[in-house]
């Protein structure tokens, strides 16, 4: 989840929006945003995708990073 965390923080930040405005914007809570960009492993899917689509991106499958 850091991946996505990290994604939309910097991508949110480009755009120079609070996190307060960023979540009205894109229908989301402020509580959710902060949770979303402090990498919370516990998320709606269909919000993140909700945040995902301001920047055109949406969450998919895909295989697991482990760190070695």
């Amino acid at each position: 989840m850091n991946v996505i965390a990290d994604y939309v923080k910097k991508n949110r930040k480009k755009l120079g929006l609070t996190q307060k405005e960023f979540a009205t914007r894109a229908g989301l809570g402020l509580r959710f945003v902060r949770e979303l960009e402090e990498g919370k492993k516990t998320l709606r899917l269909d919000k993140v995708n909700q945040a995902l689509a301001m920047f055109g991106m949406e969450a998919i499958p895909g295989r697991i990073e482990h760190d070695e």
